[in-house]
């Protein structure tokens, strides 16, 4: 990847990554990229698509397709990293939570050069977030993320390699979009400290640290 984009986001379903991205390229004067807009075009180059996600659902169930379909995600952040050089870009949350070390390793080494991965949660709090991102995903895409008794909102945000991937989180409850977005642009600015990564192995449900940026009591 000979220049990677300026800033990622990521966060569980329904963080706002879409929204706040769209924003804070306007403030930063770049252009904005959302895998889940350009993804299929990558699935499609190992043999995946949507709609042999929802094929292999009815088969298989949906937590054991989600997991065939890892592989498939993996492969779509690399490449949306390679191909959207200086690019805003948010990354949906099933593409940095994985259960196969293989495919989440793509992801953490493709990410390295990136110089700010920002995770955007609701709260600090889990339940309170938990609470929220289900409000969001039942108002925008009609769903709880609960398949067969699995919760996958819950996965996603406890995941900690998730975590991980983030050289800062920004807490954005109470704070209008157009807030968070510009918090998020202002540790894009030149001069602005960089944040080291979080080892691999680190494993804490709870963001914690000076990396963590809007947290409130």
């Amino acid at each position: 990847m000979s220049s990677p984009p300026s800033l990622v986001l990521i966060g569980p379903a329904a963080a706002g990554k879409s929204t706040i991205g769209a924003k804070t390229a306007k403030i930063l004067g770049l252009p904005f990229v959302d895998l889940d807009d350009v993804g299929p075009d990558y699935y499609a180059e190992v043999g995946w698509s949507i709609e042999r996600l929802v094929q292999r659902s009815r088969r298989v169930g949906r937590v054991a397709a989600e997991r065939e379909w890892e592989s498939a995600r993996a492969h779509a952040v690399r490449r949306a990293l390679d191909e959207h050089p200086g690019a805003v870009l948010a990354l949906g949350a099933g593409h940095t939570s994985y259960t196969d070390p293989g495919c989440f390793a793509v992801v953490h080494a493709a990410l390295q050069s990136v110089p700010k991965v920002v995770l955007l949660l609701p709260s600090y709090d889990r339940e309170a977030a938990l609470v929220e991102l289900r409000q969001r995903s039942l108002a925008s895409k009609g769903t709880e993320w609960i398949s067969s008794g699995h919760d996958f909102l819950a996965e996603w945000l406890d995941d900690a390699g998730m975590r991980s991937l983030a050289t800062e989180t920004v807490i954005t409850v109470g704070s209008h979009p157009d807030e968070t977005a510009a918090q998020v642009a202002a540790g894009c600015a030149p001069g602005a400290r960089d944040s080291p990564r979080r080892p691999t192995g680190y494993s804490t449900g709870l963001p914690d640290g000076p990396e963590v940026q809007g947290f409130q009591q």
